[in-house]
């Protein structure tokens, strides 16, 4: 004799589970099982199932995850099938790691499956309002034919999604019904009549004004909106006529674009490329005034404040850093850190009195990341850089050095356009479009960062040598 398992329509997964439980325990081969839905007639030598158990059934949660999606497959032998790996578990508890099996293949196959009809569930039901807007609650309606039997599983996500309306969703299997705030499943009906909605046509006017002709792929988009689905969705009606229209549309859009400038002009672009891009025309105050109030890029949001350049505003040399540090974030002055003052000493060698330069940064904002209550100091970004390329323009035109020395590889992107290669470009000299000469060297940070003591004497020598080059050519002195 063979044991009858009738599954319901509705309540499925808990009535799989609990005939499940209470075969297993009363040790019930699945070849003595014969299973089936409220659709398929019992066989003739079918028996009454075993009594139910309350008795736990441990397994592991990876199956139970598979059996709560496949049990809503449309494949009558799904049952058959999880209750098959179900007594192979109980021998073989790590069945399901075996990624080779054919029967768990299948099981991953049919779970897929599910989700995916789920998602087109989620996404292609369409509500028509029943009855007057004016009504306290409002109440839709909608037709649709999924490909399994989701919907009792689906219906929480539409119930959280318009928990302030009445709603059913009609299936021929199963009708989901949302009524003051409660879920209710009935069984399945044919299409009913449902009445136009007003609002279907302003969303077609969306949805063809949000269709590109240009990325037009029919079978891409055949894939992710089967054609099982347009006839119940109202914008589905334009898709042919858009889909005829996009090579003609295409053409239209290319013969509107603007077209490629002459190459006279594009000399021109390149000309004024190349002009400063800021001419300041204030004092030196009014500067200061308006690089402490800069939120020309995103740093300004972290940053304790923005830190200016000081100096005599007719200093022949200017010295520009990278960034400010932390000690200078806080302290509002470039160079008092820890570079700060080991740049300090290396001026003192190579006899340049600082107070006498104006010093400044590329970048006048500290980046950084916070690290517990330390605050690490970041690389500036080009588009950073090139944000604050105004402020070292101004105070370049402001200030008018004889000379200038960039200090690291944001002072040199900066001032020459190019932040690679320091270290093969140090002690060159670079002129700029007014004719400033530039001598490129190492940051006093990147010497701190040296561990070798030998490597660190030899690089503070050649930032020395560099400083005294750039001083030699601020007081106009033949190098």
């Amino acid at each position: 004799m063979t044991i009858r398992m009738t599954m319901p329509m509705i309540g499925t997964a808990q009535a799989w589970r609990d005939a499940a439980r209470g075969l297993i325990n009363a040790n019930v081969a699945p070849c003595d099982v014969s299973w089936g839905d409220e659709t398929t007639p019992a066989g003739l030598w079918d028996s009454l199932p075993p009594p139910r158990t309350d008795k736990v059934l441990t397994v592991p949660k990876e199956f139970i995850s598979i059996a709560r999606s496949v049990v809503w497959h449309s494949d009558p032998s799904r049952f058959a099938l999880l209750y098959r790996v179900l007594w192979r578990l109980r021998d073989t508890p790590h069945l399901l790691s075996d990624r080779a099996d054919p029967e768990l293949a299948q099981l991953r196959r049919m779970e897929k499956n599910v989700h995916r009809c789920q998602h087109k569930m989620k996404a292609f039901v369409r509500f028509r309002e029943l009855g007057s807007p004016e009504d306290p609650r409002r109440s839709f309606a909608a037709w649709f034919e999924p490909s399994h039997f989701t919907v009792e599983p689906t219906a929480p996500f539409f119930a959280r999604r318009f928990g302030d309306m009445d709603w059913r969703i009609i299936t021929p299997s199963v009708t989901a019904s949302f009524v003051d705030g409660k879920i209710a499943f009935s069984a399945g009906q044919s299409k009913p009549p449902l009445p136009e909605d007003a609002s279907e046509q302003l969303w077609t006017t969306y949805f063809r004004n949000i269709f590109n002709p240009a990325r037009v792929k029919v079978k891409a988009m055949q894939s992710e909106m089967p054609k099982k689905y347009w006839k119940n969705m109202p914008e589905a009606a334009a898709i042919p006529d858009l889909i005829a229209s996009a090579p003609a549309r295409v053409r239209a859009m290319n013969e509107a674009a603007p077209t490629l400038p002459p190459l006279r002009v594009e000399k021109v672009q390149q000309q004024l490329a190349r002009l400063p891009e800021s001419v300041w025309s204030g004092d030196a105050d009014a500067l200061r005034a308006e690089i402490s109030a800069c939120t020309r890029c995103p740093l300004h949001c972290h940053a304790t404040q923005a830190v200016h350049g000081e100096g005599p505003m007719d200093a022949p040399l200017m010295i520009v850093g990278e960034q400010p540090g932390d000690t200078e974030d806080l302290a509002g002055r470039p160079f008092v850190g820890p570079a700060g003052k080991l740049f300090d000493e290396i001026c003192a060698k190579a006899d340049v009195d600082r107070s006498r330069a104006y010093v400044t940064n590329a970048v006048k904002h500290f980046k950084f990341i916070p690290r517990g209550k330390r605050r690490i100091h970041q690389q500036p970004s080009t588009t950073e850089i090139e944000q604050c390329k105004w402020w070292l323009d101004a105070e370049r035109t402001a200030v008018q050095p004889r000379a200038i020395i960039a200090l690291g590889a944001s002072a040199a992107q900066s001032l020459t356009g190019n932040g690679e290669g320091i270290g093969k470009r140090r002690g060159k000299v670079h002129l700029l479009d007014d004719g400033t000469p530039v001598v490129l060297s190492f940051h006093p940070s990147y010497l701190l960062r040296l561990r070798d003591p030998v490597a660190r004497q030899e690089a503070s020598e050649l930032l020395r040598l560099d400083l005294t080059r750039a001083h030699q050519l601020a007081q106009n002195i033949s190098v």
